[in-house]
């Protein structure tokens, strides 16, 4: 298939209308904003609807009702509009409705700067809204992996109704890459349990509200269920020179594509360094960090933010293994070289004494 070139931003917009995506709901905000603007040219086209709300909370509650009517449905913002629709997106995992949300993370906190960051990681991945409840976070690293990545957001969201986010940083949502679009066009059908105005869908309703208790926490262990079904079947990462890797750098996003140099700069210094990549951030691979972990003698965390990622390496590894961390914060990324350099402190001649005795 001929590849176009495009930015990250509009790949996702592409691909979700390939994968039946036929509405669009949206504020724009930098580094975000091409999403809106991609989906306000090509979603009409194919006979589906984009509205430009007055704010993100109306946006997403607008996806709200899209999603209850069973259309493939979408919204995308950056760090200070996700805020804003945290409320939403609790709704809509209570009432288990799918639906796609796209974060092109930019420098917080409050309205901090447009550059790239990763600082949101804790408000998606987690849950930033009230309530016992995951969101599916898929982590792009490319522009290619945007388009792939957003095909499968829709198909998970189906599987699991439930909201899914793509987390990329800014870095991701702006740069331009040749993009290949490998799916079939679909035209999504409206579910069983949908709205859709017809007889027989009259009886379906859709309610995140569960007065009784015991109804309540039924509901929860239901949906604790499907979380623990995703962290069985879809947790992904990519592994890179690891096979004989006494370090394991990781890093999701950008980081992770730096890192791959930073991998061949430490081999060719003499460190075995190897890269794991989360791609779903949740759910989270800790079974493949684990297994790196049989062979591997430390791991170094290096990403865009304060301190979040390194919170589910931890988790993952109990304390069997030694974990270093290195960031960048306030829209700045870390080059190849300065993690190298810190590296080459932590891992190099001098620390490989100490690792042999891990």
């Amino acid at each position: 298939m001929r590849k176009q070139l495009m930015k990250g931003n509009e790949a996702i917009v592409k691909s979700a209308i390939l994968a039946g995506c036929r509405a669009f709901y949206g504020y724009p905000i930098t580094p975000a904003s091409e999403i809106a603007e991609a989906a306000a040219e090509y979603i009409p086209k194919t006979g589906g609807v984009f509205v430009q709300a007055e704010s993100e909370v109306a946006a997403i509650n607008m996806l709200y009702g899209a999603a209850c009517a069973g259309v493939r449905a979408m919204t995308a913002s950056s760090g200070p509009g996700i805020s804003l629709m945290q409320e939403g997106i609790s709704y809509m995992a209570g009432a288990e409705l799918p639906c796609v949300i796209a974060d092109i993370m930019r420098g917080g906190p409050g309205l901090g700067n447009i550059g790239a960051d990763q600082s949101d990681y804790h408000q998606v991945v987690k849950g930033g809204g009230h309530g016992s409840y995951r969101t599916i976070v898929l982590a792009p690293s490319s522009v290619q992996e945007m388009a792939d990545l957003t095909a499968l957001a829709f198909e998970l969201a189906d599987r699991y109704r439930t909201p899914v986010v793509v987390l990329a940083d800014g870095f991701v949502g702006q740069m331009m890459e040749p993009v290949a679009f490998q799916q079939t066009a679909i035209e999504a059908a409206a579910a069983g349990w949908a709205v859709t105005g017809t007889a027989e869908t009259r009886n379906n309703l859709i309610t995140s509200l569960h007065l009784d208790f015991d109804e309540l926490e039924r509901h929860i262990r239901k949906m604790e269920a499907k979380f623990e079904e995703a962290a069985r079947r879809d947790a992904r990462a990519e592994r890179w020179q690891t096979e004989d890797a006494e370090i394991v750098l990781v890093g999701y996003g950008i980081v992770g594509r730096i890192l791959k140099a930073v991998v061949e700069q430490a081999r060719a210094a003499g460190i075995r360094a190897g890269l794991l990549r989360p791609i779903t951030l949740f759910p989270f691979p800790a079974e493949q960090i684990r297994t790196v972990a049989k062979r591997a003698k430390a791991f170094a965390v290096v990403e865009m933010s304060t301190g979040q990622l390194v919170d589910d390496v931890r988790l993952a590894l109990m304390g069997s293994r030694p974990i270093e961390f290195f960031n960048r914060v306030g829209g700045n990324v870390p080059s190849a070289e300065e993690v190298l350099a810190f590296v080459e402190q932590k891992f190099g001649v001098a620390a490989g004494e100490v690792l042999a005795h891990v």
